[in-house]
């Protein structure tokens, strides 16, 4: 009897927190950046290209019938695959686009938000979703690049977990 009441307190206790819940299904998504730009933040502005990828470790990507694994993903990748291109504007909006500047890409691709970069950290805002990516410089900050760990998977099928670094030069 004694058990009984418990489990019908815990029950009650339950069912409170269930209905007590806030039923507001809205989404909250994060605040645009806003506001004039840094000095440190003055360098980003522009239209930087991807001009390089790189593995931490060896991959073959090529369906070429050779086994030739290579540390460069960017030179096994297709003209569509290697053109990315990010535009960092004053107001603190950009844009990716993938596949959009090379003709019959199939897989082309566009985002937009808003940046801040704070340090050597780039914050991006988009698509109800926020991103923060460690950045590094080159030493005239003509180029950045970042890494990130990912599992890639080699023309064999096989998933090779590798850090990859992905190098953005500044568009003249």
């Amino acid at each position: 009897m004694k058990g009984k009441k418990y489990l019908i307190i815990a029950i009650a206790g339950l069912g409170s927190l269930v209905l007590g819940c806030n039923s507001d299904n809205s989404i909250d998504c994060p605040e645009d950046f806003t506001g004039a730009l840094a000095a440190n933040e003055q360098k980003l502005t522009g239209e930087w290209k991807l001009t390089a990828i790189t593995s931490d470790k060896a991959v073959d990507l090529t369906d070429d019938n050779e086994t030739n694994p290579s540390q460069n993903i960017y030179i096994q990748y297709t003209d569509c695959q290697k053109d990315g291109v990010y535009q960092f504007d004053a107001d603190r909006n950009y844009t990716f686009n993938q596949g959009t500047n090379v003709s019959n890409c199939a897989n082309k691709s566009s985002s937009d938000g808003t940046w801040q970069l704070n340090a050597e950290v780039l914050s991006l805002v988009g698509a109800c979703n926020q991103q923060f990516v460690g950045i590094d410089f080159n030493g005239d900050a003509s180029a950045f690049s970042f890494s990130e760990d990912f599992n890639v998977t080699d023309v064999r099928g096989s998933s090779i977990p590798a850090k990859i670094t992905f190098t953005y030069t500044k568009a003249l």
